[in-house]
């Protein structure tokens, strides 16, 4: 076997690999012998059809067969030949083999990057300052009363207002033709929700019960009806009732309904621990991305290529993933991924890099994951989650699951050293909002 590796753009290589026509001989050979022992062939006995016949029905099959074995057989020898490691999977080249001569085959992958470390302690970065808003509790309060209130007629005959709900009969147009699924009949509509589009519910307000309005209006763009944004279109509104809410009072007895048995106090406090809770991590991940991101610009790393790619469609997945979720249409995702291009591909090139740094600092400073990090972290899952030690080990007991609770234990452990050493500036959260802008 001949093997050489051609270095063919930034961090992607050619390994290419000669293998002697002897040792093709012989996988032929072994290949019809099986298949000769295998089949059944009319007037032969079961393995005794003759070698020429085989090799004369089944030449295209094995042939597949033959490449298949010597590549799976010389790559990882060759690889181990020429003391590289890919970081990607090989895409492979080749011509169907032949029993005459000898066999190449070229595979293509990414190498790992050399990963220097110039710079971490040090490090200046910015750390939103927590502060509680009590306007928080108040809200969570409000959506409580809102989803107990009743619905009362308004009696008084005034004009329809924000927080009202609308009973109306609608009709929409565009180039003076019915707009498809725009029209309803005693739909109720909470004006003030955003419901409708721009214009639509500041439109009813002023209307009384009776009335018959139409609305000239835009739809915005983009627009999750592509074919709809930015045109001009026309509601012909009758408004044919009017209710309000009435809140009930927030009260032990309002919480009991929603299967909280607590005080009034005790639960406002509950939902400040909650809502403190939730926030300090949220700041707290944002201070390690923003740490990473200084990182990465202190120790610039070659990205692959391929893991590039890979990254960069796993971000977008997760991403149409999200707007699907949230009823955004194709059309109006494919237009976002389009304007957001860079974006993602910057995000991802920081990610791999920011991995590879992580990777290097854990080896430098004996900071990878042991299995006392292990053990420890599942002890913290049974505290938090209250499922038995035994189902946790079984579902970590997964290879890609372990793979993703080392990483991150490592992680971890990498990010609490760069902490110790990094200069931390507190910041008000609208000046961090600025920065990052």
């Amino acid at each position: 076997m001949k093997a050489q590796v051609q270095i063919t753009e930034g961090l992607q290589r050619k390994l290419n690999v000669e293998i002697a026509k002897d040792v093709v001989k012989t996988a032929f050979d072994k290949v019809y012998q099986d298949i000769q022992r295998q089949v059944e062939i009319k007037g032969f006995r079961k393995g005794k059809a003759p070698l020429a016949t085989i090799k004369t029905m089944y030449k295209g099959r094995v042939q597949g067969d033959v490449a298949q074995d010597l590549i799976s057989k010389h790559y990882p020898v060759a690889l181990q030949d020429q003391k590289v490691e890919p970081i990607s999977y090989p895409e492979f080249e080749f011509e169907d083999p032949t029993e005459e001569k000898e066999f190449t085959f070229a595979a293509i992958f990414d190498v790992r990057p050399e990963v220097k470390i110039k710079k971490w302690e040090g490090l200046e970065v910015e750390k939103e300052k927590f502060t509680f808003d009590p306007s928080k509790i108040d809200q969570v309060i409000q959506n409580i009363r809102n989803s107990k209130a009743v619905m009362v007629d308004v009696l008084d005959n005034r004009p329809a207002q924000m927080g009202d709900i609308a009973i109306i009969d609608f009709e929409g147009f565009v180039n003076e033709k019915p707009l498809e699924n725009g029209s309803g009949k005693d739909h109720n509509l909470e004006l003030g929700s955003k419901q409708f589009i721009d214009g639509y519910e500041e439109g009813i307000v002023g209307m009384t019960v009776g009335q018959t309005k139409t609305l000239d209006l835009k739809f915005p763009s983009p627009y999750h009806a592509a074919e709809l944004a930015g045109q001009p279109v026309s509601f012909k509104v009758t408004l044919k009732a009017l209710k309000k809410k009435e809140l009930p009072e927030m009260n032990d007895e309002l919480l009991k309904s929603i299967g909280a048995n607590q005080t009034v106090e005790e639960f406002k406090k509950t939902i400040q621990q909650d809502t403190e809770q939730t926030e300090n991590k949220r700041i707290e991940d944002n201070f390690k991305n923003r740490l990473l991101k200084k990182l990465v610009e202190a120790n610039p790393v070659d990205v692959p290529a391929s893991l590039m790619k890979e990254q960069k469609a796993s971000l977008i997945e997760d991403f149409k993933k999200r707007m699907t979720d949230q009823g955004m249409q194709p059309a109006e995702f494919e237009e976002y991924v389009q304007k957001w291009d860079a974006d993602f591909a910057k995000t991802a090139a920081e990610m791999i890099q920011s991995s590879f740094l992580i990777d290097k600092l854990s080896q430098e400073h004996d900071l990878l994951c042991k299995q006392e990090d292990i053990d420890l972290k599942f002890e913290e899952y049974v505290k938090q989650t209250g499922i038995e030690l035994a189902r946790i080990k079984e579902w970590y007991g997964k290879p890609e699951q372990m793979s993703r609770l080392t990483y991150m234990i490592t992680e971890e452990k990498v990010i609490k050293m760069l902490t110790e050493k990094t200069k931390i500036k507190m910041v008000d959260a609208k000046d961090l909002k600025e920065e990052s802008n």
